[in-house]
This record gives C-alpha cells, sequence and structure tokens, in this order.
C-alpha cells in the first residue's frame, strides 16, 4: 500500500502515531475522540469538550543532554506538570543555507515522542524567533549577509528563509497534533512580536505559513502586557501573557492584563532569571514564587513556568543585552529553576510539588526519580600548549582583503560566513600613532602588535602605537543581541574601519577560528606542532590535558580559578566560556559527555593560566542577589 499510492504513507505513519500516543496519554486522554482539541471559545480552556488547565514547564531539548531528556521529563511528571514548552532554535537546526540538523541532540520528533510516552501534553514554540536569550533570538546568523535583511518583517529574502526552515520543521511535527493522536494541543506564533511590531503583515504571514503546512491545533501568541494588542492576528488566541516575576506584587494586574472574560493563561511566568557576565547571579525566593502561583491558580489561571528547568547554553548559544549598555549572558542557564542546571531538585521544585498536589485534590504523582551522582575528578593537568599563531596554518583561509571584513560576510563554511568564535584581523602599519576603533569592534578585540599583547578593544576604544609593525586585532563574538529591535545590526568581527591617526587601516589577512568540533579536531588528527608547556607558553593558546573517569561517568563541574578568559573543549565539545569576572565560576559537564577512562580536555584561553583544570562536585553560580 505504501509504493501504490502516495496518501498511503502518511496515513499509515498518522496511524502508528495514534497506536502510540493512545497507550501513553493520562487515561482521560487517549479515550477522547480527539476531533476538537484544545479550545477557548468558552470562559475556560477545553480539552475535546472538557474543562481543561495547562499546568505548563518549559524545557529545551537543545539544552539538555538527549542522555537525560527522559530524567527531566519525569522529573517533571513527578511534579505535578501536565504540559511540556519547548522553543524551536532555527540556528541550531539550519546552521547553513540548504543545511539541516534534526538528528541525535537536535531530534525534536523524538522529543516530542519522549514527552507523550510519559504522559505529557505538548505546546510547540516553532518561531521563527524565539528570543530564549539565545544568539540573535534562535535566528541563524547568515541571515545577517543580506546588507538589506529585515529580520521579522516580509521583507522576501527573510519570509523565503522562513519557508525554506518550515518546509523542512512543520511537516515533522504535524504528524504530533492531538487531532492526529499526538501531544501536541497548541503552538505558539512567533513569539512577543508586540515588542517588535515593525511590519503589520508578519504576524498573518507567520500564521499562514504553519496552517497551509498543516498546523491545525489552537494556535496562540505570547506577549508582555503592555503589547498584547499590537502582537495580536486574527484568528490567534492573544490572550496569553508573560509577566516578570517581581510584577505579580499585585495580584489584580493580572485581569487588568490579561483579558478577564475569556480564558486566561500567563504562558510565561519566570521562576527565576538570567545572567550576564560582570553581575550578579539572579535568584527569586522560592516562597515568592510559589505565592505567585498559588494565585494564578486560585484565579483559575492556567500557567507556564519559564523555566521548570533550564540546562545549558552550550557552546555558543548564549545571548547579549544591548541596553542600557551591551552585556554578553553566561553559559549558564539555570535561571533558578525548579530543576537546577543539572536536574537537581531545589526547594522551588518541593514547594511546587506540594502545591500542584493540593491543587490537584491530592492525586498521587509518580514517584521523584533519584538523582544523579556528581564527582570532584581529580584535576586535569595541562601537558601540552599550542600557541594562537600556531594554530592559523588550521584555519579556513586567510583571506586578504583591502578593508575589514565582519564574520558574517566572511567566504567560509560554504559561503555562509563565521556565526561565532574568534576572527583573527592582521594588517602591517608603517608608523607610530594613536589607533581609534570607533564603534567597529564588536564585541570584544585583544590589540596586538609584532604578535605581543598591548591592550583591548572594547566597542569604542583606542591605543597608542609606535613604529612600523604587524598589528594584529583577536575579535571575539560575544553573542548576539537576542532581543530588541536592532536585530538587523548584530553583524561581528569588525563592522568597520579602525583608524591610525585617524587614517583607515588597509589591507587585511583575516583568519576565521570558530572553534567549531571539526576546527578543534584539526589540532589532533593533523599533527598540530604542540609543545609542553614546560616550554613557556604563550597566550592567546590552546592547552590539553586528560580527566581521568574511572567507571561510569559522573556529572561533574569545571573549574578553572587561575585562568582569565575563554573557551573549554572536553573531547571535541564545546562546553561554553569562562571568565574571571564572573558570576558564573564553573561550567557544568554531564556526564554523557564524558567517556570511561582518558578523555580529553583543552582550554583555549586569552591571557594567562595555571595550566590545571579542576573538577568539583557542586556548582559555583557566583554571589547571588534577589531580582528587582
Amino acid at each position: 500500500r505504501i509504493k501504490q499510492g502516495r496518501w498511503a504513507a502518511p496515513r499509515i505513519i498518522d496511524l502508528l502515531h495514534l497506536l502510540i500516543f493512545s497507550q501513553n496519554m493520562p487515561a482521560r486522554g487517549w479515550r477522547m475522540s480527539r476531533k476538537v482539541g484544545l479550545s477557548t471559545n468558552s470562559s475556560q480552556l477545553t480539552l475535546e469538550g472538557e474543562p481543561f488547565h495547562i499546568l505548563g514547564g518549559s524545557i529545551h531539548y537543545f539544552r539538555v543532554p538527549r542522555a537525560y531528556w527522559r530524567d527531566r521529563l519525569m522529573k517533571m511528571k513527578a511534579c505535578g506538570i501536565n504540559t511540556l514548552t519547548t522553543h524551536v532554535p532555527w540556528s541550531l537546526h539550519q546552521p547553513e543555507r540548504g543545511v539541516f540538523n534534526f538528528h541525535t541532540q537536535l531530534d525534536l520528533e523524538a522529543y516530542i515522542s519522549l514527552a507523550a510516552e510519559l504522559g505529557l501534553w505538548v505546546i510547540l514554540r516553532p518561531g521563527p524567533y524565539i528570543s530564549s536569550e539565545m544568539d540573535l533570538g534562535g535566528l541563524p546568523s547568515w541571515l545577517l549577509r543580506d546588507g538589506s535583511m529585515r529580520l521579522r518583517t516580509t521583507y522576501p529574502g527573510f519570509t523565503e528563509a522562513v519557508n525554506a526552515f518550515f518546509d523542512k520543521l512543520i511537516p515533522k511535527v504535524v504528524p504530533l497534533q492531538f487531532k492526529k493522536g499526538g501531544p501536541i494541543i497548541a503552538v505558539q506564533v512567533e513569539n512577543e512580536y508586540g515588542s517588535f511590531a515593525k511590519d503589520e503583515n508578519y504576524m498573518i504571514f507567520i500564521k499562514e505559513a504553519l496552517q497551509s503546512r498543516g498546523i491545525s491545533e489552537l494556535l496562540l501568541t505570547s506577549d508582555n502586557h503592555n503589547a498584547l494588542k499590537s502582537g495580536g492576528v486574527d484568528g490567534v488566541n492573544n490572550q496569553q501573557c508573560q509577566l516578570r516575576a517581581a510584577a505579580f506584587s499585585a495580584p489584580k494586574h493580572l485581569f487588568s492584563v490579561c483579558q478577564p472574560n475569556g480564558p486566561t493563561m500567563v504562558m510565561d511566568y519566570w521562576t527565576g532569571w538570567y545572567d550576564v557576565w560582570g553581575d550578579l547571579h539572579h535568584v527569586l525566593p522560592p516562597e515568592d514564587m510559589v505565592s505567585t502561583v498559588r494565585e494564578i491558580l486560585r484565579r483559575g489561571m492556567s500557567v507556564n513556568l519559564y523555566m521548570f528547568h533550564g540546562g545549558s547554553s552550550f557552546g555558543f548559544m548564549s545571548g547579549a543585552l544591548a541596553y542600557p549598555s551591551y552585556k554578553a549572558l553566561v553559559s549558564s542557564y539555570d535561571y533558578d529553576a525548579p530543576l537546577s542546571e543539572a536536574g537537581v531538585y531545589t526547594p522551588k521544585y518541593h514547594l511546587l510539588r506540594d502545591l500542584l498536589s493540593r491543587y490537584n485534590r491530592g492525586e498521587s504523582f509518580p514517584d521523584m526519580p533519584a538523582l544523579h551522582n556528581a564527582e570532584a575528578y581529580e584535576p586535569a593537568i595541562m601537558y601540552q600548549h599550542l600557541s594562537l599563531w600556531d594554530a592559523l596554518s588550521f584555519t579556513e583561509g586567510p583571506f586578504k582583503s583591502p578593508k575589514p571584513v565582519n564574520m558574517e560576510s566572511l567566504p567560509v563554511n560554504n559561503g555562509n560566513g563565521q556565526s561565532y568564535g574568534y576572527t583573527l584581523y592582521e594588517t602591517t602599519i608603517t608608523s607610530g600613532g594613536f589607533l581609534r576603533s570607533g564603534d567597529n569592534v564588536r564585541d570584544r578585540a585583544l590589540v596586538f602588535v609584532d604578535r605581543s599583547y598591548i591592550g583591548l578593544f572594547k566597542h569604542k576604544s583606542s591605543q597608542s602605537l609606535q613604529g612600523k609593525r604587524t598589528l594584529s586585532l583577536l575579535v571575539e563574538n560575544c553573542g548576539r543581541v537576542h532581543q530588541g529591535r536592532d536585530l538587523d545590526k548584530q553583524h561581528k568581527g569588525l563592522v568597520g574601519d579602525i583608524l591610525l591617526n585617524n587614517i583607515p587601516l588597509r589591507d587585511f589577512m583575516i583568519y576565521s577560528l570558530d572553534m567549531k568540533p571539526s576546527f578543534i579536531e584539526r589540532f589532533v588528527l593533523y599533527h598540530a606542532p604542540w609543545k609542553t608547556v614546560l616550554q613557556s607558553p604563550s597566550f592567546p593558546g590552546f592547552f590539553m590535558g586528560r580527566l581521568f573517569a574511572y567507571g561510569y561517568p559522573s556529572d561533574t563541574y569545571v573549574k578553572l580559578p587561575s585562568w582569565e578568559k575563554g573557551v573549554v573543549f572536553i573531547n571535541g565539545l564545546n562546553l561554553g566560556r569562562y571568565w574571571s569576572i564572573g558570576p558564573q565560576q564553573t561550567l557544568y559537564l554531564p556526564s554523557p559527555f564524558l567517556n570511561r577512562g582518558i578523555n580529553q580536555v583543552i582550554v583555549f584561553e586569552e591571557q594567562e593560566g595555571d595550566y590545571k583544570v579542576y573538577f568539583e562536585d557542586t556548582p559555583d553560580l557566583g554571589m547571588a542577589a534577589d531580582i528587582q
């Protein structure tokens, strides 16, 4: 039948999904006829005509090792949560034009199917823009190669790219919808568009892009209370709202912004907050969180906890803030959520579980899964060193250019430019003088003369130079802004001229150091000129050591107390950034990233280090301060 007719294969797939999901949905859920779905046609939400309250929580599959998906979702179920919400990061699923990744860590279908198996409903938030404190709000950086690009509008270059992505994404989730036997009961249209609102036709386009590809469940939007109207679209339920935790001091405020005449949902109740480098670790007292959730439930509202479990922004996933000044986000996405970054139960979790148990009139929840062990391994001694300058021969390039070229416009990665990491710009100066960057360094540059460090550029800076020398600028993308009206302006690297005595520098050699796994692998596989650390290592540079994990590996936390700033790689995987200014002092290293026995540890350090990497059994996210 599959070979004889094109209709047969999709129908058989739908029947298989129905069979699988019907056996794993909550007892009442699998008996539903599944013709109507989630509805807002009365004063309360209904699912297949029966009253229904969404008790939701956000866990991002891309921030949790796949081996831990089941553990995290079982802990969610054991807390009394009935609905999983997740964003879909376009930038990770389509790293280059025409290149898509829905496998292993990014297997969205497997994640949603697992939620169904465990008896969780799903609200899908496919974007294309998701914010989620990700670099460029989850939009791929190659969009910025178009000099006329207008993100989040109906500009043809953007809509064509969205259509290409949705052509791959949406068919994967259509069979997982409620009416087809799956767990997806609602789909969000874009994300917080009311605070952007540059194109009145844009939300209509996104809505039609979803529906024309087969999305038939309830559509909803999510916005801050003062942007609900401007972020809505006809035919989409936009009474949902999100409010920052601190805004709940006056519960009557909820009704004033969330349309009390219809069913109301707080789409993003922020259980904590994210952190930026150079600040404190933000926390929300557990009693404050639970008292607010209690009031939401007392008023008959549905709620989604953002985040229920934050996880980690591995690699260079983190975004940044633009106002009042540029600040990059840390790698941890712990979020002070009910489940910690490593999936550990917090006081918030226990209080919430108790509250939801009473809300469900004592209904018994599944037992709480046992916690994974964490171990303080012996320090890794960094016994080999590779200077930045010796590593340049392993880059893609170099490229000659009369003028500086921003990261996104470099002729690398099959014409898609450079998304993350560092870019080195070198030129020859023929005289001394005063060096100015204007606002053309994005975001931070180490400055070298004849490859000796002389100073730092951060956005607007200047330096004094002397004589004929080779000038080098190692520019880091610390994270593109994840929200705001300037998304189109998030080019990185050198985005304009660098002036020496008010004269623009010319004739650059440009090296792309994107720090991808393939880049790191070249150092080991192709006989890079590593030297022993005893031979007076220079900075910046790469340092290699070994972590020994005897028996089955455990979770651990990487700590670099005498290092300044850089990136940590474990077995070729980019864990994220570290920076002495904090607040984050440890990087979470999940056990699935480790092998039994020997594990390779590589650190890229910009300025100084003590050649030891420590492994602790507890996290250190820095000095905490209550959210204001």
